[in-house]
């Protein structure tokens, strides 16, 4: 099948890479030696003929300790650090063994600092190349190229926490088919790109409709341990991969620490997303990004509050009470981009409104100015909210803040995405804003919860500049 001979393809691309990489770093481990002679100086020269039997050797060595290592096994989601460190190891490993075999034979040609230059060269060959891999399929995922198609079986917590990643992970390498729920009626909603395609008895059916499907995750609660075996059961008949998420007692699998008491296993549930010590290094990301903003943001205020007053009556900034980190109202402050009556204009038009859940968003608002319709665009109407950055009340990246009115109709699952500070922007504005449906938009606010970081955050920021100039989902 395709899917297949891509993956074959990559990891037949690696492996050839891997072995010209190691060449070549074993040639520049011997310039580094004897030509430039770094930290130890000889006037001894061996010529480069006389180590091409160790390059051999240490080449086979290493695609021995590579394949025992799985170093060209291509996991999904694994951070690069961790395959760093096993090319590491692994190379590591091989190099030990040719110190070993060289110490017993004495070649006439050896040297232990070619070799550890070798090893530190392979390393960090091997690290950019994999570097540039993981940018080259990422790119081709978001184009749809090389993505296998995936089902979700399960629409509880676990089905869920699998939607949210593989729509928060394009660089996952999957493709959403749909979901089929647990057969009890209470999830069947569709969840945006993901639609509802039946229940769980409803997946042979699905699997022949859909030829392509190469995974189906089975997230179904744990008190069907019978209908998961039976799901599973159907995956095989129909040569489909099934991989199994475990439900813990219905709980976000994110939230769930596994602990050694004495030897007894145990399981414990986290209370909060972010630890105290990633909310202090959040809050002074915070306070540095409003300090270097504070003096482009005046300028630009200054511009946009002369607009505003040209073109209507009335105040240039509209103050909003939103709901905050764990349920708090707060004041949010917006520059005005509608009329000034808007709100008591709202209930006249409920019938136009285009958003899903409890969200209201018309495409074309005719209470919008023209000079709000320029602001908003460019999202510009969000930077008085810096003044709620610098109280505590926000942060750069996080959820954005709803009104009091929008949690009223929450679902339990929604609650999440309340956990933390409201924020200026985070992965639902940059996946679609306004384009995307509610229930798509707190998927992704939940996996940011509980995937922070502080190189998510920068990745965020980074990526809303460009996104803030193509406007898509800006209404």
């Amino acid at each position: 099948m395709q899917h297949y001979a891509s993956h074959r393809l990559v990891r037949n691309l690696t492996i050839l890479t891997d072995l010209i990489l190691i060449n070549l770093a074993f040639a520049f481990a011997y310039v580094v030696r004897y030509e430039f002679q770094w930290f130890f100086q000889t006037t001894f020269r061996i010529p480069y003929q006389e180590y091409v039997g160790q390059q051999i050797l240490l080449t086979i060595l290493l695609v021995i300790t590579f394949g025992q290592n799985k170093v060209w096994r291509r996991r999904r989601g694994e951070f690069l650090i961790d395959e760093i460190s096993r090319v590491g190891y692994a190379t590591a490993t091989g190099i030990a063994l040719m110190m070993a075999i060289t110490f017993f034979f004495r070649p006439l040609a050896f040297s232990r600092l070619l070799l550890v230059w070798a090893l530190l060269f392979i390393v960090l060959f091997i690290s950019l190349a994999r570097v540039a891999r993981r940018m080259t399929l990422t790119l081709s995922y978001r184009r749809d190229m090389g993505t296998d198609r995936a089902l979700v079986v399960g629409s509880g917590e676990a089905g869920r926490s699998v939607i949210r990643t593989l729509l928060a992970r394009p660089d996952l390498g999957f493709q959403m088919v749909g979901y089929l729920d647990d057969g009890s009626g209470e999830n069947n909603i569709g969840l945006g790109r993901v639609p509802h395609l039946g229940t769980w008895n409803d997946l042979p059916h699905i699997v022949r409709s859909y030829p392509k499907i190469h995974t189906v995750f089975v997230a179904l609660p744990a008190d069907m341990h019978a209908q998961m075996q039976e799901v599973v059961h159907q995956c095989q008949l129909q040569g489909v991969q099934a991989q199994v998420v475990p439900d813990l007692f219905q709980l976000s699998l994110n939230r769930v620490e596994f602990n050694n008491m004495a030897g007894i296993p145990m399981l414990s549930v986290r209370q909060v997303a972010l630890s105290q010590t990633s909310l202090f290094v959040k809050r002074l990301i915070d306070l540095a990004l409003v300090a270097v903003a504070a003096i482009p943001v005046s300028l630009i205020t200054l511009l946009i509050v002369v607009a505003i007053k040209l073109e209507s009556p009335g105040p240039a900034f509209y103050m909003q009470e939103r709901v905050g980190q764990y349920g708090r109202r707060f004041r949010m402050a917006k520059f005005r981009s509608m009329v000034v009556d808007a709100d008591d204009r709202k209930a006249a038009l409920e019938q136009m409104n285009e958003a899903s859940g409890p969200i209201f968003k018309i495409k074309n608002d005719p209470r919008i100015t023209q000079v709000g319709r320029v602001i908003r665009r460019l999202s510009l109407d969000e930077l008085p909210q810096l003044f709620n950055i610098l109280k505590g009340e926000m942060s750069f990246v996080g959820p954005r803040p709803p009104l009091p009115s929008e949690v009223a109709e929450y679902k339990p699952w929604h609650m999440r995405r309340l956990e933390v500070k409201g924020g200026l922007t985070g992965l639902w504005q940059i996946s679609g804003r306004s384009d995307l449906t509610f229930d798509e938009g707190c998927l992704l606010d939940i996996y940011y919860l509980e995937n922070w970081s502080v190189m998510l955050d920068i990745r965020l920021i980074l990526q809303t500049i460009p996104y803030l100039f193509s406007g898509r989902g800006a209404y």
